[in-house]
C-alpha cells in the first residue's frame, strides 16, 4: 500500500513533468520560429530585389522556376521540394511553386493579399508568399538550434531534479502533522489517553491537530472521573451496607437488642441507600440521553412555593425559616415541574445541612432578559470561590467527613446541574466564605 507521502510526490513529479515538458516544446517551438523569422526579415530586400530584376530583365515571370534563392546564410543542403518561396503573378496564378503549391495553380484572394508585393517598371508584377516555418537557417542556424535545444533540454533535467526534491521535502512537510497524528491514535488506542501533538500550523492540518488534543484531553479527562466515580460509588455504597449488616450481625449474635431503634438505624441506611440508587439511575439516564422530559408551561412563583412546602416540615425541625420572593407578573417558564421541583429540593436540602439554627434560606425569583432566574439563598458558612466551580461535580465534598455525616452524597448538585442543562438552562454558584452560599437557576421564558 502506498503511502500519502510517495502518492504526494508522485501527483506532484507528475505535474512538474507534463508542465516542464509542454514549456520545453513551446520554448523550442518558438524559438525556431523566431529565429527563421529573424532570417527571413535579413534576407528580405535581396530577395525582393533579385526577382523585381528579375521580371525588369526578362519582362515576364518566364523561366523563374530555374532561379535559385539566393539567402544567408545559405542552407547546407537545399531542397527545391521544400523551398518556402511560393511565387504568383498579377492574377495569382502560381509561376514559381514553393511546398505544398504546384505550378499553374491559382491562389485564394486571402493568400494573395498576404503576399509581399513585387514591383517592376512602377507597377505590381507578382507577389511572394514566404512559408517562415520552412525558411532554411544555414549551418550556423542549425548549430545555434541545436545548441539551444540542448541547453533547454539541460534545464529542463534540472528542473525536474528540483521539481522531485522539492515534492518529497513538501510532502514530507505536509504529511508529519499526519503521521504524528496516526502516532498518536496508536498509542490512544492502547490506553495512554493523555497522548497530544504538537500543533504546527494554523490550516485544517492545526485544526485537527487541536481537536485531536482537546479529544484526548476530553478521553483522559472522562477516563479519570469514571474511575474516581467507580471509587466513589463503592465508597458510599459501603458505608450504609456495613452499618446495616453490622446492626444485623449484631442483633443475630445478641449483641444488640432486637428494638426499635435498632431497626430505626438500619431503616435509615436502607432509605439513604436507596436514595443514594436513584440518584445514580438519574445522573446515568441523564448521561444516556434517556431522560424524559414532559415540558409545559410553568410559574416560577407557584415552583417556588411548592419547593417551600415540601421542605417546611424539616426546616422547622432544624428551627431554620424558608421565605420566598418574586416579582410580581412574572411570566411562565417551559420546564417539567417534578424535575424542576427535585432541583429545587436538592439545593434546599442541602442548604438545610449547613444553616445554623435561626437561620435562613431565601427562595427567589426575577426576570432578566428573556430568561427567569430562581435564587437558592442561605445563611450558612459559605464556600470558597476556588471551590465554587466544584460543587457541581460528582461525589465533591468541600468537608468530606462533615457531608457524610449529615448525609449527603456529594450527587445532589451534579443531579441539579444535569437537570437545569436538558430545561436548556444554567446554573451556577455565589458566595463568601462566612456569608452564605448562592444557587443561581436561569430558565427560559415559556414562548406559549
Amino acid at each position: 500500500m502506498r503511502s500519502i507521502t510517495t502518492k504526494l510526490v508522485l501527483a506532484f513529479i507528475t505535474v512538474s513533468l507534463i508542465s516542464i515538458a509542454l514549456v520545453m516544446l513551446f520554448t523550442r517551438w518558438r524559438n525556431g520560429e523566431e529565429f527563421r523569422s529573424f532570417l527571413f526579415d535579413q534576407n528580405r530586400p535581396s530577395i525582393i530585389t533579385s526577382l523585381s530584376d528579375y521580371y525588369g530583365k526578362y519582362g515576364s515571370w518566364q523561366g523563374i522556376t530555374d532561379m535559385q534563392f539566393q539567402v544567408q546564410p545559405p542552407p547546407s543542403r537545399p531542397e527545391p521540394h521544400k523551398s518556402p518561396f511560393t511565387l504568383v503573378d498579377e492574377s495569382g496564378r502560381i509561376v514559381y511553386a514553393g511546398q505544398g503549391y504546384q505550378v499553374g495553380d491559382i491562389v485564394t484572394a486571402s493568400e494573395l493579399n498576404d503576399g509581399i508585393p513585387i514591383q517592376a517598371n512602377d507597377r505590381t508584377v507578382g507577389r511572394l508568399l514566404i512559408s517562415r516555418s520552412n525558411f532554411p537557417v544555414g549551418a550556423p542556424g542549425s548549430d545555434y538550434l541545436d545548441r539551444f535545444n540542448r541547453q533547454i533540454f539541460l534545464s529542463g533535467l534540472i528542473a525536474i531534479a528540483l521539481a522531485l526534491l522539492l515534492a518529497i521535502i513538501l510532502s514530507r512537510t505536509l504529511t508529519r502533522p499526519i503521521r504524528e497524528l496516526t502516532a498518536a491514535t496508536q498509542v490512544v488506542s492502547v490506553g495512554d489517553l493523555a497522548q497530544q501533538v504538537p500543533v504546527r500550523s494554523r490550516d485544517e492540518l492545526g485544526q485537527l491537530a487541536t481537536s485531536f488534543n482537546r479529544m484526548s484531553s476530553d478521553l483522559a479527562r472522562s477516563l479519570n472521573l469514571r474511575r474516581q466515580m467507580t471509587a466513589d460509588i463503592a465508597h458510599e455504597l459501603r458505608t450504609p451496607i456495613s452499618i446495616i449488616l453490622g446492626h444485623a450481625e449484631a442483633v443475630h449474635d445478641g449483641i444488640l437488642p432486637a428494638s426499635s431503634e435498632t431497626f430505626e438505624i438500619i431503616r435509615e441506611e436502607a432509605e439513604r441507600l436507596e436514595h443514594l440508587v436513584d440518584d445514580l439511575r438519574t445522573l446515568s439516564m441523564a448521561d444516556a440521553g434517556e431522560l424524559k422530559l414532559a415540558f409545559r408551561p410553568y410559574a416560577p412563583q407557584k415552583l417556588l412555593r411548592d419547593a417551600q412546602k415540601i421542605y417546611s416540615h424539616q426546616a422547622r425541625q432544624k428551627k431554620v425559616s424558608i421565605q420566598t420572593k418574586a416579582e410580581s407578573d412574572l411570566p411562565e417558564i417551559e420546564v417539567e415541574p417534578e424535575r424542576m421541583k427535585e432541583v429545587l429540593g436538592n439545593i434546599i436540602d442541602n442548604a438545610l445541612r449547613y444553616t445554623p439554627e435561626n437561620g435562613q434560606i431565601t427562595l427567589s425569583a426575577r426576570r432578566v432578559a428573556d430568561m427567569i432566574e430562581l435564587r437558592v439563598q442561605d445563611s450558612g458558612p459559605g464556600v470558597a470561590p476556588d471551590e465554587l466551580d466544584r460543587i457541581f461535580e460528582r461525589f465533591y465534598r468541600i468537608e468530606t467527613s462533615r457531608a457524610r455525616d449529615t448525609g449527603g452524597s456529594g450527587l445532589g448538585f451534579a443531579i441539579a446541574k444535569s437537570l437545569v442543562e436538558k430545561h436548556n438552562g444554567r446554573i451556577w454558584a455565589e458566595s463568601k466564605p462566612g456569608e452564605g452560599l448562592t444557587i443561581l437557576i436561569r430558565l427560559p421564558v415559556s414562548k406559549s
